[in-house]
């Protein structure tokens, strides 16, 4: 039996995943450690029946509109290694609970680099580029 820090090793290795541009995905959390397999990314494989590949940056909103349509984000489950998300957070969430608030009006910015590409198999990337909070690589044009 492998361990599930084995599992995610052997996965990263074998298979790089690309965010919805079609690079190299970057890490969306580290702390809190998000992803299905936590290793920080929105890395998936097909035991991954939720779709956790959207990096959105949770807002109270987004918090409270998915604690109330059952998908409580807020409180900590630490046998399933969940510590619970505050606003601010940046969190691998499912890509059919991230449409299902943005349908509802409830817009939680996204990490584009951060979106797995599998995210637009229930997602439609124009949904995600309105709500991308991504922070260009040259920023210089940003500083005053």
């Amino acid at each position: 039996m492998r361990s599930a820090l084995g599992s995610v090793w052997f996965y990263s290795l074998v298979m790089e995943q690309k965010n919805v541009q079609g690079e190299p995905l970057v890490v969306c959390s580290i702390e809190p450690l998000t992803g299905f397999f936590r290793d920080g990314y929105t890395n998936t494989s097909a035991d991954d029946f939720g779709s956790h590949t959207v990096c959105a940056v949770v807002t109270t909103e987004f918090l409270e509109h998915q604690r109330s349509v059952g998908n409580d984000l807020i409180t900590p489950m630490p046998r399933f290694g969940f510590p619970g998300l505050v606003p601010g957070d940046r969190w691998g969430v499912c890509a059919g609970r991230w449409m299902q608030s943005y349908e509802a009006g409830v817009k939680a910015p996204v990490v584009l680099a951060a979106t797995n590409e599998a995210a637009l198999e229930h997602v439609p990337l124009a949904a995600l580029v309105e709500c991308s909070a991504d922070i260009p690589p040259d920023i210089s044009g940003l500083i005053e």
